[in-house]
């Protein structure tokens, strides 16, 4: 079990109340019926992408793995269940750890309309408590790696830092610099993201430094002093022309960048470029921020711009904050079912998936099909979901978080050119689904 900080050391952590009330009213009259030990499989899909985008990016599975292994219930979380389920369940939560089987899409994969991205196999009551966990750790990832995976096409090979901690909840921001990394961010100005993740870490100074000191000059020979000239000077606190000159004034012309937070910020940079050149620092990067997203990214790609810092968008999904992935029952006793409201509909039967590819390399189809009918697989497509989680016991091996990064690369490479446009459109690919 993972562990937390506390005043005398690390304690145990349990997730088991990251979850909904409703989770263990139901597994407790389940058990009470004598249904809780039905066999189920569960998935986990999105009936939809988010408005306007072409694909999604599968974020979150390694923190949802290691949340399922700290699903575990202490005196603590019984206490606070006492009232809430019966004597009988709180018996059976306090022997709970989940012992069934999870396949899923690999983090840092490419997802569509009804990919099966995460399937959960055991008994009803082991199951259904993971739904709520499932849910808000893959919600939450995905919608954040999706939207910094639009961010890095947009930046065309410029770096970009993730900045985003203040715009969020603060557990939330860890998570969303480990999505942001995923898909392809450079850096993160989170160190508990640093120190969890092993992801680089950036920044150097706010405006508030300048301003703390008495001149601009003053505040970036101080900053240059404790730092080094390869550091970066923020040089719009007051004129930015007249910040560039400050810095270069500080630093001399082997500083290593500055940082632009406002105006507008393409005619800035080639302002500052021109002025950086003239000063003979012809090397100094410069680095922009301030409100910025994939649109505003793609709108500056023309300018001499060296690297992006990027906040509220990211953290926030760029206007998706969700990626609306649900938790569906699909089978019980080895028999589909399905729920068939309006609009929300879903398919019954486990299922798994595959993708056919040209021999070029581009993706061509998504094929969701019965799980328990063997595929058939051209000589150049791929099945898309790995066992992750077998008899409760995590599946040796799985990507690391930079093999994770290493394989949205490749699958971005293989989207066909029309998808990877920030303009409103169809899928990248179409999602075909094979009947049982």
């Amino acid at each position: 079990m993972s562990g937390i900080p506390g005043s005398t050391g690390t304690v145990p952590r349990s997730t088991a109340l990251l979850t909904d009330r409703y989770e263990l009213t139901m597994a407790a009259a389940a058990l009470a019926d004598g249904t809780a030990e039905r066999q189920a499989v569960f998935e986990v899909f999105a009936r939809r992408l988010p408005d306007g985008r072409r694909y999604g990016v599968v974020a979150g599975i390694g923190r949802l793995l290691d949340a399922i292994e700290d699903f575990r219930f202490g005196e603590a979380e019984l206490e606070q269940l006492a009232e809430v389920v019966d004597p009988a369940a709180l018996d059976w939560l306090a022997d709970y750890r989940f012992r069934g089987d999870i396949d899923g899409y690999p983090e840092g994969e490419l997802y569509f309309p009804g990919s099966p991205v995460l399937t959960v196999t055991g008994t009803f009551a082991d199951a259904v408590l993971l739904e709520t966990l499932a849910l808000s750790i893959l919600n939450h990832d995905t919608a954040v790696a999706s939207a910094a995976a639009r961010m890095v096409t947009a930046a065309a090979g410029r770096p970009l830092i993730e900045m985003g901690s203040r715009r969020t909840h603060e557990e939330a921001a860890v998570a969303a610099a480990r999505a942001a990394y995923l898909a392809g961010f450079a850096a993160t100005s989170n160190l508990e993201a640093g120190r969890r993740h092993g992801i680089p870490t950036a920044g150097t100074a706010a405006h508030a430094y300048v301003l703390l000191h008495d001149d601009e000059v003053t505040a970036f020979r101080s900053q240059i002093a404790e730092l080094g000239s390869k550091t970066t000077l923020l040089v719009d606190t007051y004129d930015i022309r007249r910040g560039i000159e400050n810095a270069i004034a500080a630093a001399g012309p082997e500083l290593e960048a500055i940082r632009i937070d406002s105006g507008d910020l393409g005619v800035m940079a080639q302002q500052a470029r021109e002025q950086l050149d003239a000063l003979g620092a012809t090397g100094t990067r410069i680095v922009l921020s301030g409100d910025l997203d994939e649109y505003s990214i793609a709108s500056l790609r023309a300018e001499p711009v060296d690297a992006y810092g990027v906040g509220t968008s990211v953290v926030t999904g760029s206007g998706a904050p969700t990626a609306s992935m649900v938790y569906k029952l699909v089978e019980v006793d080895a028999r589909p079912v399905a729920k068939r409201s309006t609009s929300k509909e879903s398919r019954g039967g486990r299922k798994s998936a595959f993708r056919r590819y040209k021999p070029t390399g581009t993706a061509v189809e998504e094929v969701v099909h019965p799980a328990n009918r063997e595929p058939s697989l051209g000589p150049h497509d791929r099945v898309v979901p790995v066992p992750l989680v077998r008899g409760g016991e995590r599946v040796p091996g799985l990507p690391t978080l930079e093999q994770s990064r290493e394989r949205l690369r490749a699958a971005l490479v293989s989207v066909p050119w029309e998808g990877l446009k920030l303009s409103r459109g169809e899928p990248a690919i179409p999602t075909a689904f094979e009947e049982a």
